[in-house]
């Protein structure tokens, strides 16, 4: 957009075409406050800052039910925590990780394509020494896993899958299963070496032995619900969880409060005197109730339905006909009946 000039501007630039051409130290650069971002068309950004952040926090609810799960598989302290969360090709984060490693290639169900799963070797060794019944002490030699050992890791991570489809579970229904285990990152590639990726860095410590967790979801894997990465989104969802799982216990403790129901068969005003005389076998008149009416059941203090006395083998009871229309009470939720039912 062109700059509109002062009247001093103009005054200036008058002047110094009247008195003829002006020299060039005359004129004083206008400082450019224009801020550059440099952008690399071979590395595009496909993540906003909020939706890194958003992952960040979806993972450290992982870390934490990992660390959880792992301590008690191992009989062993495990601390597992998000060291970072970032953006950037799936080549770069190929050759960021160690050769031969453990790479479990993950199924997103029900998104499309696959995620990596990297485990250390050092967790890796440590993880299978102590399920061994060792001391959980790694290995310092560089080697594949044995078929034993790969069985031992698929369990492990089938646990740790667990793990994270509770933790995505406010933004999808999440079924991750595991695909294959594999030590050679060349023979993982799931996506072009060019794509975009979200790498989730999770430092991890068994025992005395510390390595790194990395978690790779490609971006065309996870662009369906990539709307759904937003704090505003994210929030909502914690709030309306947290609201459906509490108002579930409610009614599940509300279901085995005891209440007294009650069938009036009417009223009717007698002197003291009436009542202290009366005695086996007397009869009471109620004026404002005819043979063959409906009785009131009450449920607490409030009138709910009509009902019909009789007997069920030597015991009184009543039947339900219909429920009281109550227009007026308060909002809560009526009591449903299905058919009749009887109350001894």
């Amino acid at each position: 957009m062109n700059e509109v000039l002062s009247q001093d501007e103009i005054d200036q630039l008058l002047q110094a075409i009247s008195s003829g051409e002006p020299e060039a130290e005359d004129y004083t650069p206008v400082n450019d406050t224009r801020k550059i971002k440099i952008y690399d068309f071979k590395r595009p950004d496909k993540f906003s800052k909020e939706q890194i952040r958003t992952v960040s926090i979806m993972h450290e609810t992982f870390a934490r039910l990992t660390t959880t799960s792992l301590s008690a598989q191992l009989r062993s302290m495990v601390h597992v925590h998000v060291a970072s969360v970032d953006q950037l090709t799936y080549e770069e984060f190929i050759r960021s990780i160690p050769t031969p490693t453990t790479l479990a290639v993950i199924n997103m169900d029900p998104l499309k394509g696959n995620a990596i799963l990297e485990i250390d070797p050092a967790i890796t060794f440590s993880m299978i020494d102590r399920l061994f019944g060792g001391t959980g002490q790694g290995t310092k030699v560089q080697r594949d896993l044995t078929d034993i050992e790969q069985s031992v890791m698929e369990g492990i991570i089938v646990r740790i899958l667990a793990n994270m489809r509770e933790a995505w579970t406010q933004v999808i229904d999440l079924r991750p299963r595991l695909g294959q285990i594999e030590t050679n990152p060349q023979f993982a590639q799931i996506v072009p070496p060019s794509e975009m990726v979200v790498l989730v860095t999770l430092e991890t410590k068994v025992g005395e032995e510390e390595g790194m967790m990395n978690f790779c979801i490609p971006y065309i894997t996870i662009e369906p619900i990539i709307s759904k990465l937003s704090s505003q989104f994210w929030f909502s969802s914690v709030r309306r969880s947290s609201t459906t799982q509490y108002s579930g216990i409610l009614q599940e403790k509300l279901s085995t409060v005891e209440m007294d129901v009650v069938a009036e068969i009417g009223s009717i005003n007698l002197p003291i005197y009436d009542v202290l005389n009366l005695r086996v076998g007397d009869t009471i008149r109620l004026s404002n109730v005819k043979v063959g009416d409906p009785l009131t059941l009450s449920v607490g203090n409030k009138e709910k339905f009509l009902c019909q006395p009789g007997v069920i083998g030597k015991k009184m009871a009543v039947q339900v006909i219909g429920k009281i229309d109550q227009p007026d009470s308060e909002n809560y939720e009526e009591l449903s009946v299905e058919g009749d039912e009887t109350y001894e």
